[in-house]
């Protein structure tokens, strides 16, 4: 009986000490919206280019003017303040039906790590937008943003770099395949949000 109690004690010192140091109530269905709000976005995108008489699909490698790739950057920046919207909404939801607090000392550690790899690809694709080097635009979003992933692993749910690593690796590829970026990007903050969030909406309901 002594032992069983023991035990107990120490799995609960271990729930404790988890919650402490880790910020554990990120929500997979954020992870699914955000998915969707990007496949959305990307779909937006390709009737752009057919208004503008681009065939995307026609096997060639695509350029765009610099007026194209602005609209393109507004229509991303508009999906990732959607996602991160999203993202505090669901998370917040699900912080309170677990009686945990949204905004701590965990939470301040997790957003500093994530937002150095993530700010710097930020700066990095500006200078690349400054250049006119769009076509690796895409590729750089998806690199920096699974470097951010991997990094903020520390101080939240483990299973996230996992999908920062599928990130990375989508990124180097797309480095191979310039002028896909949009195929690439659908993937990577589309179908592998949508993926990563079901999967974590099950495993942590």
């Amino acid at each position: 009986m002594d032992s069983k109690n023991y035990h107990e004690d120490l799995s609960h010192i271990r729930s404790m000490m988890e919650r402490s140091s880790r910020f554990i109530s990120l929500s997979g269905l954020s992870g699914v919206f955000a998915g969707l709000a990007a496949l959305i976005g990307a779909g937006y995108v390709y009737f752009v280019f057919q208004r503008e008489g681009i065939d995307y699909f026609d096997g060639n490698r695509n350029f765009f003017g610099p007026a194209l790739i602005k609209e393109i950057v507004l229509i991303g920046t508009v999906i990732l303040l959607t996602a991160v919207l999203s993202g505090y909404f669901f998370t917040a939801n699900k912080s309170k039906k677990k009686g945990l607090k949204i905004w701590d000392a965990t939470t301040k550690r997790l957003l500093a790590t994530f937002a150095v790899p993530l700010v710097t690809g930020g700066i990095f694709c500006l200078a690349l937008l400054f250049h006119h080097l769009f076509v690796w635009i895409a590729p750089a979003t998806l690199i920096f943003y699974g470097i951010a992933l991997v990094s903020a692993e520390r101080y939240t749910l483990t299973d996230i770099k996992y999908l920062g690593y599928c990130q990375i690796v989508l990124g180097l590829v797309s480095l191979f395949f310039l002028g896909w970026g949009l195929v690439f990007w659908a993937i990577g903050f589309g179908v592998l949000h949508i993926v990563y969030g079901l999967i974590m909406h099950k495993k942590y309901k």
